[in-house]
């Protein structure tokens, strides 16, 4: 069931973000008197199809990695004569221009709507508090201590966690010096502090920004009381049920769940003792840990079981409520400020401050789209909106085939005066169609390295 909901939220992010891309070609190409012939979301076979009163095809085909948008064109076929002046290259190349830039266009709007209906429903985050500082790390050259409140990074705001991941992200395989500005419980006083770093991070597969910059922040205490054991786990095998406290292990009591954790995993394959109390009696269980790989290849033991974590005190938690206009300027500078880190983070995989194993295909897209609509609308809405914003700069990148090519060559003859050759349209069209097929090759790949 978990895979048939991941297919279907996937074909959802990707009919929604394909259909407004081509919506945004066909909308202005019928404003600019062309005649389109066929609106495709999807490639290859038909599979539904019906025609408006304008003789424009709408159709849904059996491979949803797309879309497209088919226009009357001399370039592809006779055109009667009468369809002459409907006929896309007999437009003037602004209309060109502004069919061509419409798609991304298109994208662009979406994420501005979609982040301006997340502001509306209001948002709520963690205040990054400093928990730990690693020994040697880079918050540690900076000078950072438990309990501060980081409150910027490089004088940019960041009153919750997520901004702060996304300050840091901003920062992946940079040289140069990154500024903390924080400040104490109960003060006003901000300090600011530095540390150097040299391409940070550049190269790593799955960069964890918060970890490597050496800190951990605050949570609520866990205890040592099970919410939840996984139905046929080693834990529900022994008789372990929620509700349980966990007293001891082995004899051995522990000062916290992340030092119990610890100990389960490095017994895998091991019986263990497990006391525990349920409902005022004492319960000694034999439990034995699964082995489980994780994704690094590490091998570890696990039973199934998850804590009880106390609630989050209102102090620690940021709330903020908007209006429609206050939600629409927000949206608005949400979709800045992403499609500005989009084009970042294009520009250090260029220049190889970031590895390519980031790219991302179908496959994780899927699994991303299942997992944010299982964490609520708002989540699933703030990820279609970045996806569209990543579809929008994709597009707009100078190679042919891609809506950037084509207005890479419209530009050219609106400044000569005359189009760009057959033939060095046609050797850009190969090149593009290469280049495209190669980047979609490797993110694929990654993506079944993932798995």
């Amino acid at each position: 069931m978990d895979f048939i909901q991941t297919v279907i939220w996937a074909f959802v992010a990707l009919g929604v973000l394909v259909s407004f891309h081509e919506f945004g070609h066909f909308l202005v190409a019928r404003l600019c008197g062309v005649r389109v012939l066929r609106f495709s979301v999807g490639f290859g076979r038909r599979l539904l199809s019906r025609y408006d009163r304008h003789g424009t095809e709408f159709t849904i085909s059996a491979i949803p990695l797309g879309g497209y948008v088919k226009m009357l064109d001399e370039r592809e076929g006779t055109v009667p004569q009468d369809q002459l002046h409907q006929a896309f290259n007999r437009k003037s190349v602004w209309a060109r221009i502004a069919i061509a830039a419409a798609g991304p266009v298109a994208n662009f709007l979406l994420a501005i709507v979609l982040f301006w209906a997340v502001f509306m429903g209001g948002t709520a985050g963690p205040v990054p508090i400093v928990q730990s500082v690693a020994p040697g790390s880079i918050a540690a050259r900076a000078g950072l201590e438990a309990g501060q409140e980081i409150i910027a990074i490089d004088g940019e705001e960041t009153p919750t966690w997520q901004a702060l991941n996304w300050r840091l992200a901003n920062r992946l395989g940079d040289t140069g010096t990154i500024e903390f500005s924080v400040r104490y419980p109960d003060s006003d006083l901000e300090y600011h502090m530095a540390a150097d770093i040299d391409r940070w991070l550049a190269g790593r597969e799955v960069p964890d920004p918060l970890g490597e910059v050496g800190l951990e922040l605050w949570t609520p205490p866990i205890t040592m009381t099970l919410s939840q054991v996984t139905p046929n786990s080693a834990a529900d095998r022994a008789g372990l049920r929620a509700g349980d406290e966990i007293l001891a292990t082995d004899g051995r009591e522990f000062d916290g769940w992340d030092s119990w954790t610890q100990y389960v995993r490095a017994r895998a394959g091991k019986e263990m003792q497990v006391e525990v109390v349920r409902g005022g009696e004492r319960l000694l269980l034999p439990v034995t840990p699964e082995e489980v790989t994780l994704d690094s290849g590490e091998r570890v033991g696990r039973i199934g079981v998850l804590p009880v974590a106390e609630s989050w005190p209102e102090e620690r938690v940021r709330t903020y409520h908007y209006g429609v206009a206050g939600a629409f300027a927000k949206g608005l500078q949400e979709t800045w400020d992403k499609t500005l880190f989009t084009l970042n983070s294009l520009k250090k995989l260029i220049f190889g401050q970031l590895s390519t194993k980031n790219l991302s295909g179908p496959i994780t897209i899927a699994k991303v789209a299942g997992t944010s609509a299982e964490a609520g609308w708002q989540s699933f809405l703030s990820l279609l909106a970045l996806l569209s914003i990543s579809l929008g700069v994709l597009n707009l990148l100078p190679i042919p085939v891609l809506d950037g090519g084509h207005l890479l060559y419209y530009g050219i003859e609106a400044i000569k005066g005359s189009p760009v050759s057959e033939r060095v349209q046609m050797i850009g069209m190969q090149v593009g169609m290469a280049l495209v097929l190669c980047i979609m090759g490797l993110a694929l790949y990654n993506d079944i390295l993932r798995l």
